[in-house]
């Protein structure tokens, strides 16, 4: 694994500006380090599986549909690097599917790129490119149709609209899912302000989604998540649009912790939420949410920040990395194929 390294301002700026966030390169996944931004624009060059589950594991590669591609590339690696064995790359393949449980996309990535393995490595990158193409088309078209929706559902001109966690290009191939839809009604002028929720422990919001809204150009303020429920009382949003890891056949939605609290506030308060996501996200297999695996992540994130403790030495921390939203709480989920109402 190698490290490009720039300043979070300037040329990185337009830099972040055009490139993937995960794409192919010279026999290497080029990834942009997701764990170093705001504060340093860096790009991961990984040439082997064992380097992008690293990754993966520490959240440098994050966002549903970001992983589903790396997933697709990394079964591309190991066709490449065991070209006469398939039963070693499919060993492999499972080890880096359940490197993060709960986002169905890695393991549908893993598995789509599995399916030209005997037709050799370059099948097998062909199949995994073409997942990143179909990633970008997708989350325009389920952003735009989210977009039109929300249109169609909040009066209010220029909207206030809140998100949680981070579902723009970051989270994606490009383009993102919930900030897609901030895109497009920003280009005709209809967003007075994004409301980012700061998602602890990690801060994706504060630290991902603020860095987006900023580079486009796009009004937002930072605020805990504790006070979502409070600007919504005050009449501060029109609406909440968030991303998905996983959603059920049946319309529950898990995404990062968090969320079921701002659906919660949203129905107190008549507040639309909207969940905008690839059909690649929707697991027919389950029904229930509470069949979703949720990640545990460790203690540490709670009660230390960058390395410095914040609690007393000892404590011990409930730390899942997603919840679960109940699909009587969820206004819409739009996809690039339709707009489900469960």
């Amino acid at each position: 694994m190698s490290v490009t390294t720039g300043g979070a301002s300037g040329a990185a700026d337009s830099a972040i500006a055009t490139q993937r966030t995960i794409d192919w390169s010279d026999g290497a996944i080029v990834a942009i380090d997701q764990c170093a931004l705001p504060q340093e624009y860096r790009l991961l060059h990984l040439s082997d599986v064992d380097a992008l589950t690293d990754a993966i594991v520490r959240l440098a590669i994050r966002g549903a549909p970001a992983l589903g591609a790396a997933g697709a590339l990394g079964v591309a690696l190991l066709a490449r690097q065991h070209p006469d064995d398939p039963a070693a790359v499919r060993e492999a393949a499972e080890r880096l599917a359940s490197a993060r449980p709960t986002a169905v996309n890695l393991r549908w990535g893993v598995t789509r790129a599995l399916g030209p393995l005997d037709s050799g490595p370059q099948a097998v990158l062909a199949e995994a490119l073409a997942v990143l193409d179909e990633d970008e088309r997708a989350n325009r078209e389920a952003s735009r149709r989210a977009a039109d929706f929300i249109r169609t559902t909040v009066a209010r001109r220029p909207m206030r609209l809140l998100t949680h966690c981070n579902a723009g290009r970051l989270a994606t191939v490009a383009w993102g899912t919930a900030l897609g839809v901030v895109w497009h009604l920003a280009a005709d002028g209809e967003v007075e302000y994004v409301l980012a929720d700061e998602t602890r422990p990690l801060l994706q919001g504060a630290r991902l989604t603020a860095y987006e809204l900023g580079e486009a150009g796009v009004p937002y303020r930072i605020l805990p998540d504790a006070a979502s429920a409070a600007a919504m009382s005050r009449g501060m949003v029109d609406c909440v649009v968030v991303g998905a890891d996983r959603i059920t056949r049946g319309g529950d939605v898990a995404n990062k912790i968090g969320t079921y609290a701002v659906a919660l506030a949203a129905a107190r308060h008549g507040v639309p939420f909207v969940v905008v996501a690839p059909e690649s996200t929707v697991d027919e297999s389950i029904a229930n949410g509470r069949d979703i695996p949720i990640e545990e992540r460790p203690a540490e994130e709670v009660t230390c920040y960058r390395g410095t403790p914040v609690a007393p030495p000892g404590a011990q921390a409930f730390n899942p990395a997603f919840d679960v939203t109940p699909r009587d709480l969820v206004t819409a989920i739009v996809t690039e194929d339709r707009v489900w109402c469960p």
